[in-house]
């Protein structure tokens, strides 16, 4: 009976001896303080951005259409070419227009021809007339007669500038530089000059814009940076908004606000040299409204919420304050404050074991192993 009660005096003995040591270490740990990271407050510099969802629009897109009906005989382009201004599109049968015009020019050199005899013959009357060889009534209808060939001179003239415009809508050309679209016609096409059908499309890629819109509690800050000739950039990215397309510049907002989503329409220009941006691609813009300059910058991940209010965990003598700031703007993980100095050292971790007045244990951040060495 002896033994066995000496083994449970031991064991028990020396549990207790343990979990002494145990609660001794956690009591040691807690006199030391919370181990934490920390962000130092500095002054600088920071963007206030507007965010929008946008869609990447050709500034000029032309659709051509037919403005006489014929046989199409050749399709020059083609299909995702570049073109310039005036290069050669469609070209539509002219023959019977050339014909037209033909006669056209017909008449009007006959006209033009009777119109030089009548003024001979006037010159001649007036002489006459002088002489009173003729009576005046003679010399005023030939006069009029002179008039008249006139006016049908100018009718002439008239029809040959028409039937000239249609054998030149035979050849059509690019309106404007850009990149063509899918062929629609095919040579042997009969097209019509109703223009109901859209034979070509040339959309201008370079430059191209993106329009998005913006609340318009904005506009009014919007408007005077634009009153004060500033450039107002703006950056897109790609759907998922991390990478980044091109960079523009905004250049005006719409005339009139969308009463139904409270928005308004800006548009940017981009130069798009690379061809990153395509026509109704959606894209997400950041408008560049203002930099706000030497101001109190500090790590957005430092700045805690309770309610309505914001605050950070001030740090003085290794011991943390609860401080109450005022959170601004928040570019690339840096919140513009007012509340703190810069120079400031917060905390930027451990914030489910802080407290006001709690003593604290500053960690060092780990360096990289590779930080100190030379690329190779």
């Amino acid at each position: 009976m002896i033994v066995p009660l000496l083994v449970s005096l031991g064991l028990y003995l020396g549990w207790r001896h343990f979990y002494a040591d145990r609660a001794t270490a956690s009591l040691a740990a807690g006199a030391a303080g919370v181990g934490i990271t920390t962000a130092a407050a500095r002054k600088g510099d920071i963007g206030v951005y507007l965010d929008a969802i946008g869609t990447v629009t050709p500034e000029y897109t032309a659709s051509i259409t037919s403005q006489v009906t014929g046989l199409v005989t050749s399709v020059p382009f083609k299909e995702g070419q570049t073109v310039r201004k005036g290069d050669p599109l469609i070209e539509i049968n002219s023959a019977p227009y050339r014909a037209t015009l033909l006669q056209a020019q017909g008449t009007l050199e006959r006209d033009q021809n009777l119109l030089a005899q009548a003024q001979m013959d006037v010159e001649r009357y007036r002489l006459l007339w002088v002489t009173k060889a003729v009576g005046k009534q003679i010399l005023d209808d030939q006069e009029k007669l002179v008039l008249q060939d006139q006016g049908t001179v100018k009718n002439d003239q008239g029809v040959v500038d028409y039937d000239q415009i249609q054998v030149d809508f035979c050849h059509i050309i690019a309106p404007i530089a850009g990149r063509m679209g899918l062929r629609l016609v095919d040579p042997g096409n009969v097209v019509q000059s109703t223009g109901a059908v859209t034979l070509a499309v040339v959309a201008q890629l370079q430059p191209i814009t993106v329009i998005f819109t913006i609340p318009e509690d904005n506009i009014g800050q919007i408007e005077d940076r634009l009153r004060q000739n500033a450039t107002l950039t703006v950056d897109v990215f790609d759907r998922t908004a991390q990478t980044k397309i091109a960079s523009g510049q905004l250049l005006t907002l719409d005339n009139q606000i969308d009463t139904t989503t409270g928005t308004i329409k800006a548009r940017a220009l981009f130069d798009n040299t690379n061809e990153a941006l395509f026509p109704n691609q959606f894209v997400n813009a950041r408008l560049l409204v203002n930099t706000l300059q030497g101001v109190t910058l500090v790590s957005a991940s430092a700045i805690q919420q309770n309610g309505l209010a914001s605050f950070v965990y001030l740090i003085q003598n290794n011991i943390a304050h609860l401080h109450s700031v005022k959170p601004g703007v928040t570019e690339a993980g840096m919140m513009q404050v007012d509340g703190i100095n810069p120079g400031d050292m917060v905390a930027d971790s451990s914030f489910d074991k802080l407290q006001d007045n709690v003593a604290v244990v500053i960690a060092v951040k780990p360096v990289a192993e590779n930080s100190g060495r030379k690329a190779q």
